[in-house]
């Protein structure tokens, strides 16, 4: 084997020298936006432009990319084929239910409303008997719950059309836009919303900028998500101005305080009714405001055009562009050049994306292999590599993109995730490891997150308690918690307005029963085909097939032979005709060691 602390020295090298495994050396070269030379197109640029502009391909994908000219194939990859194949539409599993929305920040905002006014959530509180408030808190339980599990379906979705989008950069720039502007479905609370958000992002990622703007600003789940509803002229809330500006368009530094509060009072009014903005003219403030040096009785729309006038935003944006899909490393200047472009532009994104697609820039050795894939990047990639045409459910894919940082719909903070170097620790390359090991030999032990609920221990301990005959209290006590008081026992049971963990463990019941379940068919390799198909006859042509399939990064010679011998050893022999009967599992051992190294990890 492949020794595990070879592997780790190796990824901190790589980590400590960027000069190691592609990454650049030596002076800095000036941007080179010119377009790439005819002459110069072949596989190895052509499997960059599928790495950097989707999530790879196989290698007839890269060979039909390497037959267009560099121009007809990088139009292919921004513009699409003539005629797209229709993809699924998302699946709704019919959780949602009239009187959910709005719903209640909290459940004891959500007793005490339906204390005020007999009702919450389009359920009545009980007339009489004990707990008249526990089918309210039910209900409230079981939405957050199904809107947590439809979401994580809708993940699911939108991991299949990163698999099998024909124009994949729709789904890469979506995934760039979801980290850029990031909403959360654990504050949403609306799995509506975040899908409603993410077809957004998918439609509208490579148009206007503006156009894009305006509409993430407008949307419900980034309103909701900056808290829109509290934000009144009576008492202006600065949350979405400030994001809008330090991390939407301008960055910090290129606006002063006083610029969010006047922006704060533009926006005022804009709020959400079901999955529609709403601009509630009694909460806006009409007044005349100064922003960015300019003075106006300025709207929410008023103040984005302002913004994009601003040299910092096309700067910004461009910049930002640039580090995800070329290299996280921008030299002094380099942003104003590619904001100019981006102005000239008139902030086209698709046009943006051309540009910097066809350059010499792009294809610079510096920026070939020299991007650390995120999770997310890596699943996808791999899948598509493996050829396979739906993302398996065994390992779970949300449960391994959220192990390596990057959950969808889950973004961390407002800012979204850092990228590049915080994508891997020694931890997070264990956890990398592992993904490729389960894919590779799928959990026979694998239980479905979607069908086991959070908290497990406390939940199935209440409803075993309950089957067992115990009363109420005494199921949803804590475990290890004894009750020697049977007396207090019925005084609880008879006095309780509702309880927490039993409409805890109502909750997900009433999900699991609705939500449609994620399919768990594990991945179904054949290796063994691929490597009989290519007509390799000798485990070192098996290796370095599986190099020029997997890698954007090339294996140095020590590398190779080391895997070599791995696979010589798991076979028997040198004679891969004769091992055909039995390779498979071989073969999934070597690709497991090949896609743990940290060359892997560059794209």
């Amino acid at each position: 084997m492949y020794a595990k602390s070879q592997i780790y020295v190796r990824c901190l090298l790589i980590l400590l020298c960027p000069g190691l495994a592609g990454w650049s050396s030596g002076a800095w070269a000036e941007l080179d936006l010119r377009p790439l030379q005819s002459e110069r197109w072949d596989e190895t640029l052509s499997a960059h432009l599928l790495s950097r502009a989707g999530f790879g391909g196989s290698p007839e994908q890269v060979r039909g990319l390497a037959l267009l000219s560099p121009a007809n194939a990088v139009a292919l990859m921004v513009h699409g084929a003539k005629q797209l194949q229709a993809l699924p539409e998302f699946e709704h599993s019919g959780v949602f239910v009239e009187g959910l929305d709005p719903f209640p920040p909290s459940r004891p905002a959500t007793t005490e409303l339906a204390r005020e006014q007999g009702h919450a959530l389009g359920v009545r509180v009980k007339p009489g008997g004990n707990r008249p408030l526990q089918p309210v808190v039910n209900q409230f339980f079981y939405w957050l719950r199904a809107s947590r599990l439809e979401t994580d379906r809708v993940a699911y979705w939108w991991a299949n059309r990163m698999l099998n989008h024909p124009q994949p950069l729709v789904e890469k720039m979506a995934l760039f836009w979801h980290g850029h502007f990031a909403s959360n479905e654990d504050k949403v609370r609306d799995y509506r919303k975040m899908l409603q958000q993410l077809q957004l992002l998918q439609s509208r990622g490579l148009g206007n900028f503006r156009d894009l703007l305006i509409s993430v600003a407008q949307d419900p789940a980034m309103l909701v998500f900056l808290d829109a509803g509290v934000n009144t002229k009576d008492s202006p809330n600065e949350n979405f101005a400030r994001e809008i500006m330090e991390l939407f368009t301008m960055g910090v530094g290129h606006y002063s305080e006083s610029d969010v509060q006047e922006a704060a009072r533009a926006f005022t009014g804009w709020n959400v009714e079901g999955l529609d903005f709403k601009l509630n003219s009694a909460d806006h403030d009409s007044g005349e405001k100064e922003i960015l040096g300019q003075r106006g009785e300025f709207g929410g729309v008023d103040v984005i055009d302002l913004i994009l006038q601003q040299p910092a935003t096309a700067d910004y944006i461009a910049a930002k562009l640039y580090r995800f899909f070329v290299n996280d490393q921008l030299q002094p200047g380099d942003a104003a050049q590619l904001g100019d472009k981006l102005r000239e532009l008139d902030y086209d994104l698709g046009a943006y994306m051309e540009l910097l697609f066809l350059s010499r820039d792009f294809y610079a050795p510096r920026n070939i292999g020299s991007r650390i894939k995120g999770p997310v990047e890596l699943l996808v990639s791999t899948y598509r590599r493996l050829e396979l045409q739906e993302i398996p459910g065994v390992p779970d894919f949300n449960v391994v993109s959220g192990a390596l940082g990057q959950r969808l719909m889950h973004p961390p903070t407002v800012a979204g995730w850092s990228h590049g170097r915080s994508w891997i620790t020694p931890s997070l390359m264990f956890e990398r490891g592992n993904f490729v090991l389960e894919v590779m030999f799928p959990d026979i032990g694998f239980v479905p997150p979607d069908r086991f609920p959070a908290y497990t221990a406390e939940i199935v301990n209440v409803q075993q308690r309950l089957r067992q005959g115990m009363s109420i209290s005494a199921a949803t006590r804590p475990t290890g918690v004894e009750d020697n008081m049977a007396a207090s026992n019925l005084l609880a049971d008879r006095d309780e307005a509702f309880n927490t963990r039993l409409g805890s463990m109502r909750g997900w019941q009433m999900a699991l029963e609705r939500v449609k379940p994620i399919e768990r068919r594990p991945a179904r390799l054949d290796l063994a085909g691929q490597v009989q198909k290519a007509g390799l006859t000798t485990p070192r042509q098996v290796v370095d097939y599986f190099v020029k399939v997997f890698f954007s990064v090339d294996l140095d010679e020590s590398t190779r032979v080391a895997l070599v011998e791995i696979l010589v050893q798991e076979l028997g022999t040198s004679d891969i005709a004769a091992a055909a009967t039995y390779m498979e599992e071989p073969l999934r051992k070597l690709l497991h060691q090949m896609l743990s190294l940290p060359e892997y990890q560059l794209g």
